[in-house]
């Protein structure tokens, strides 16, 4: 029997009037019409863990794997709202069972409102009826069972005054516990008091309180109302959803209703570039979502909105592991959610709603339990609180609530809609009563557009973040363990090492790998490390020893080469070692022979780095030379362009004036007093000009080249010197230049044949270097390497969109593999005032493992801050030449794939012209055998360079992982900062040979399956309605998102192709640390600054609707700050900081703050120097004063938002994960 939208809704015959019995007992009864066809389900939805279903009561639950507390949590379940709850599927696949409530829990009262007694036989710390006593669910409200906890509320008409404390609870009226289910908090932080919490034997199970058939109440039906679940399940599972705008901001803390913005995300990671959601019609509220955290799974029922029949209650759970402090806020709870518009009729049964089970080890705030299907409107945002308060809609409160009035946990704000903290204003376009609304004292009005979820409500970079720094900050990370996952990027720590490298050195997207490759195919986590080998370690930290073992070398395996490390085992007393990578037994040399202990390490194991120390080096010996010599010294050859467009923008003059400073900075290795690092000049335009600066001469000569197509280097004495034997010369020669070009008409420029000239030189001389190029304009005149202007817009999101990826011949990769062979790195700096073709420039310098600057419409006054920095440190930084890279794994694993600027010749070599302190490599593995749990993996990272200082090296960084045979094992141990910069070096390389939606859409899949295998394997049974996310991967969905709307996958039409190419060059080699802010950037609060304090204000999440007219902000994501200016800030705020008497006066040309002499000047000028020091490049400064013409380009970094190139909003993109997860579970 079904419902046809439209029909007159009739009473079922046989459905007796009052469900008495059935709603006592929990059971349908034999021949009860109304509650027949989900008997059947009533199994699943009343068993508790692993009680079978009946009386409703806890049973012994087999505490699984997802159960146990692991990393970072202090949760105990993981499961969180209505577990055991199934919801309709999305777009019209039937899913058996029933949605939640559909208000979800309640969070706390209205500021106010005083908290209603509970009734007897109800217990606040659990938020249930007493053991035994189901919720009674009628369908009419007369007639209630002894313990029924109440009707849903309904929305607040009259005038009537709340309940005040102490007033007896009226029958019916829910009785609500103060604290929401959860313990990660996302909005703003509550007290740090510890929420108390039962212990893990004494919290009801979901489930324990049956949850029993009736629970369908969320829908608001079209047309009649299904006389049965099952009806009213297939009912819904043929409406589609229509659309509404979703222009209207939310306030900042809403609760978490339907969404405004929220649309089905089906199919809306086009490439077209809209990517927008088919958003609901007014209609049809969009199903938001309810959520609890902090729990073992992040669990986020489905109330986000998605393409399918609206529904509501999404609690959102999360696995949440032992690290959890003081400090730890509770999380909000499952939240509470609007109703679905659906007109209804008056007069029909209604059924009844189910409580949601608490989550195990947490308290249940009070759930309504039981709604007319043709239920009123939704509360309004801040009163989604109480049972069925007359009144008018309480809107526009303000400022936080008034302290609890709850006696058992003291020191927390007020939840309000499962936000904590500061109650926000009323929500624009909330509306009040709901059509055809009986009898409920509210008056039929117009249906309003559906509400929005909270954002508070969903994951919080922030908050994590901030619980990873409390928890994790204070202490050592001590390297001692196998398999230990380190603190976040962003947390400030020291390492100590004790035989596993630093986190510093190598991260990984998983610290506990699978045993089998069958069940890495399921997990699709990708298993990847981020390697870093010559990252610069703070001062605390002691550097890499370097071992010198003399002319006999390193000692090695005899069979697949590893080095020397802690993990070797040294048996038949010390003559002869077993390899921990391949099992080979190795004779010890007489010369490196030592005896062991009674526990069999060797007694020097202190003595020796490569015995004690995950990192270390070791000198090579002439074996590992090229030609069996050693290196001379290395080169840095300087070569600027000296066309037109170069001098008249004041570029040469300065790039001469800052190295003649620059040049007493070279990089020193070891202890030496003075740079053994040669340097030479050329200038070009279409012809290069090459400098003598011998230091006999008394003045620099120039030669110069015209045949480009033929290059040669004119001089070999006197091209490569030392800088100070030639200092005379070499600054006579930097005065010049500028003075020579000056009346330039020269417009043309080549390239290619720069490079080839500068590693001819470095032919000559025998060595290896550098070579920094100074590079206006695409190369047209005639030379080899010349290039043709290919740019087309109209190429985005069409095939050959890879093109523009795609360098325009591969003469300049035949270039990059001799610089390679000879050790010649490439540094560019561009400076471009139009097209330049980065795609095709940059191969070179991608492939020798050099950097690329680029500063588009250069401009003196606003870029020489940036650029001159950018030079100091490129020129200074510890750089490895001439390096080779290979990575070795134990039995079982092998590294296959690997991204980074590097060349390989061959599947294991990662060869590098130049490698310096800021880029990584990034290797992926697969299993070629089974591993073992006892043994666990081992990694060898081995990275052979010649240091600025010409000492040939060996660079080795080991480090051990556990092995798993259970998923939760590996879902408990990732890395979600690391997994984002797998997933986005990988998506950046997929764009040179695939349709960027193409790329997209498999970003999407395998994070969707990823969290679908969480959810099949690791989670408890729960609703189909629920989004469960593993704690380490909570904030997966946020961050991938922000990866999809980059530029590079989904650009605006302001970005340009060069710009596209720019950033997929650079995020290849970045490290975890700058991909962590590059994609999710840092938002500080200027105006909540301590000035007396080192402390950095508590970040706020990336949304405009975090900002207030009145403060200001600095964002901050690696390549720029931006300070953003509210129309309405103070004029003492505005004097102190930029020197001027009114906002209207701010210069948004400024590109440094002017030096002022107050206390919130040199406060917000040290954070800014602060963060640049943090940074491998100088940030640029912009101002954006609110509503000028910056604050797009600032919004866009507000990544939590809907982006203007049609990227989705978090909230919605969550929706749209949740679909493709019951897609792929369905």
């Amino acid at each position: 029997m079904t419902s046809m939208p439209g029909s007159e809704m009739r009473k079922p015959r046989g459905l007796p009037r009052s469900h008495d019995a059935c709603a006592t007992s929990g059971f349908c009864r034999v021949g009860c019409r109304g509650c027949q066809g989900l008997a059947a389900n009533a199994d699943v939805a009343e068993r508790p863990g692993g009680t079978s279903g009946g009386s409703g009561r806890p049973g012994n639950r087999k505490r699984g794997p997802a159960r146990e507390r692991s990393r970072g949590s202090s949760g105990v379940s993981d499961r969180a709202g209505a577990a055991g709850v199934r919801l309709p599927g999305y777009g019209g696949q039937q899913m058996p069972g029933v949605p939640h409530s559909q208000y979800g829990v309640y969070n706390g009262p209205v500021p106010g409102h005083q908290q209603p007694a509970p009734p007897q036989g109800y217990f606040p710390s659990l938020g249930l009826p007493s053991k035994g006593s189901p919720v009674s669910l009628n369908s009419d409200t007369s007639s209630l069972a002894p313990n029924f906890i109440g009707p849903l509320r309904t929305p607040p008409t009259s005038g009537a005054p709340p309940p005040t404390s102490g007033a007896p609870l009226p029958v019916g009226q829910p009785a609500y516990n103060q604290f929401g289910q959860g313990d990660v908090q996302n909005g703003i932080p509550a007290s740090a008091v510890q929420m108390q919490r039962p212990s893990v034997s004494q919290p009801f199970i979901p489930g324990s309180t049956p949850t029993s058939i009736s629970q369908l109440s969320s829908f608001q039906q079209y047309g009649p109302s299904p006389t049965s679940a099952q009806q009213l399940t297939n009912h819904m599972a043929r409406m589609t959803i229509g659309s509404v705008p979703t222009s209207a901001a939310p306030p900042a803390g809403l609760g978490y209703g339907p969404s405004t913005s929220v649309s089905p995300a089906s199919g809306s990671f086009t490439a077209t570039g809209s990517g927008l959601y088919t958003p609901y019609s007014s209609s049809q509220g969009p199903p938001p979502a309810s959520m609890t955290h902090g729990l073992p799974p992040t669990s986020l029922s489905q109330g986000v909105p998605l393409a399918q029949p609206a529904f509501s209650g999404l609690p959102l759970s999360m696995q949440r592991l032992p690290s959890q402090g003081p400090g730890y806020a509770p999380p909000p709870s499952s939240t509470g959610i609007g109703p679905s518009n659906y007109p209804s009729t008056t007069g029909a049964p209604r059924p009844s709603t189910m409580q949601s089970p608490p989550l195990s080890g947490q308290a249940l705030a009070g759930l309504p339990a039981s709604q007319p299907n043709h239920l009123s409107s939704p509360p309004p945002p801040q009163q989604a609180m109480s049972g069925p308060h007359p009144g008018p809609p309480m809107t526009g409160l303000q400022g936080p609530p008034p302290p609890p009035t709850h006696p058992s946990q003291p020191g927390y704000q007020i939840q309000q809609n499962g936000s904590f903290g500061q109650v926000r204003g009323s929500q624009p376009n909330y509306g009040g009563a709901y059509p055809g609304t009986p009898n409920y004292g509210s008056q039929p009005g117009p249906p309003p557009p559906p509400k929005r979820l909270d954002p508070d409500s969903i994951p919080s970079p922030i908050q994590v973040i901030e619980d990873d720094r409390n928890n994790r900050g204070s202490e050592p990370f001590v390297t001692g363990v196998r398999g230990q996952v380190p603190p976040l990027v962003t947390t400030n720590f020291l390492v100590k090492d004790q035989g596993n490298t630093s986190p510093r050195y190598i991260r990984c997207t998983s610290y506990n790998i699978p045993c089998t490759s069958d069940m890495a195919k399921q997990s699709q986590v990708p298993l990847a490390a981020v390697i870093k080998p010559l990252a610069t370690l703070p001062t605390e930290e002691t550097p890499p020893y370097l071992v010198d073992h003399g002319e006999s070398g390193p000692i090695r395996c005899n069979r697949c080469k590893a080095y020397m490390c802690p993990f070797m085992q040294f048996i038949e007393g010390g003559r002869r070692f077993q390899c921990c990578f391949c099992s080979c037994v190795t004779e010890v040399p007489p010369h490196y022979f030592q005896h062991l202990d009674h526990t069999g390490k060797r007694v020097d194991f202190y003595d020796r780095p490569e015995l004690s120390l995950g990192s270390y080096e070791f000198l090579a010996t002439v074996d590992y030379c090229k030609n069996n010599k050693f290196p001379n010294p290395p080169a840095f050859i300087f070569m600027i362009d000296v066309s037109y467009n170069a001098v008249k923008s004041g570029l040469v003059r300065l790039i001469c004036e800052e190295l003649k400073s620059l040049l007493d900075y070279l990089p020193r290795g070891g202890n030496l007093e003075e740079s053994a690092i040669r340097v030479g000049f050329v200038t070009y335009n279409k012809v290069l000009h090459f400098y003598n600066v011998k230091s006999s001469l008394a003045q620099p000569q120039m030669m110069v080249v015209s045949d480009v197509a033929d290059m040669f280097v004119p001089l070999l004495d006197g091209f490569l010197v030392n800088v100070n034997e030639s200092r005379t010369v070499i600054a006579s020669l930097l005065d010049q230049i500028p003075e020579m070009f000056a009346d330039t008409r020269e417009t043309e420029t080549v390239f290619a044949p720069v490079i080839q000239a500068g590693l001819d030189a470095l032919k000559a001389a025998e060595c290896a270097g550098k070579l920094f190029i100074f590079h206006t304009s695409l190369p047209i005149a005639e030379a080899p390497g010349k290039l043709k202007n290919r740019d087309d817009k109209k190429l985005i999101n069409t095939d050959k969109e890879k093109t523009l990826f795609q360098p325009q011949t591969n003469f300049y990769n035949n270039l990059a593999k001799d610089c390679v062979a000879q050790g010649c790195c490439v540094d560019l700096f561009l400076f471009p005032n139009q097209y330049l073709d980065v795609a095709t420039l940059g191969v070179v310098t991608y492939q020798t493992g050099g950097s690329i600057y680029k500063y588009t419409y250069f401009q003196l006054e606003t870029d020489q801050e940036r650029f001159l920095n950018d030079l100091r440190r490129d020129v200074q930084k510890e750089v490895g030449f001439d390096a080779v890279m290979r990575v070795r794994t134990s039995t079982g694993i092998r590294a296959t794939d690997f991204f980074g600027a590097f060349y390989m010749s061959n599947t294991t070599d990662v060869e590098l012209a130049g490698l310096d302190c800021d880029k990584t490599i990034t290797v992926e593995f697969k299993h070629d055998d089974k591993l073992s749990e006892d043994s666990g993996a081992l990694l060898q990272c081995a990275l052979l360079y010649t240091s600025s200082a010409g000492q040939r090296r060996l660079r080795i960084h080991n480090l051990s992982l556990n092995c798993c045979t259970q998923l939760a094992d590996l879902y408990r141990n990732c890395e979600t900062d690391t997994l984002i910069n797998y997933l986005a070096k990988y998506a950046y390389r997929g764009v040179l040979n695939n349709p960027v939606k193409t790329v997209r859409d498999a970003l999407i899949n395998q994070c969707a399956q990823i969290l679908a295998c969480y959810r099949k394997n690791c989670a408890s049974p729960s609703s189909a309605g629920q989004l469960i996310l593993p704690e380490c991967m909570k904030l997966l969905p946020v961050y991938l998102n922000c990866v999809l709307k980059s530029d590079v996958l989904q650009p605006g039409p302001e970005v340009s192709t060069d710009d596209r190419a720019y950033i997929r060059q650079l995020v290849t080699s970045m490290d975890v640390a700058e991909t962590n802010v590059f994609f999710y950037p840092r938002l500080l609060p200027l105006t909540k600054v301590d000035v007396d304090s080192d402390a950095l204000p508590a970040a706020i999440r990336n949304s405009e609707e975090r900002l207030s007219k009145g403060d200001m902000y600095l964002l901050e994501n690696g390549l720029n700050i931006f300070v953003w200016v509210g129309v309405n800030v103070q004029q003492g705020l505005i004097q102190n900081l930029f020197g001027v008497s009114s906002f209207s006066q701010i210069s948004n040309t400024m590109s440094t703050l002017p030096i002022l002499e107050n206390p919130f000047s040199k406060k917000v000028r040290s954070i800014m120097d602060m963060l640049q020091a943090q940074r491998s490049r100088y940030m640029k400064l912009i101002i954006v004063k609110q509503e000028d013409k910056f604050e797009m380009l600032f919004k866009h970094f507000l990544v939590e938002d809907k982006s203007m190139s049609g990227g989705a909003s978090y909230v919605d993109f969550l929706c749209h994960m949740h679909k493709e997860i019951r897609q792929l579970l369905s």
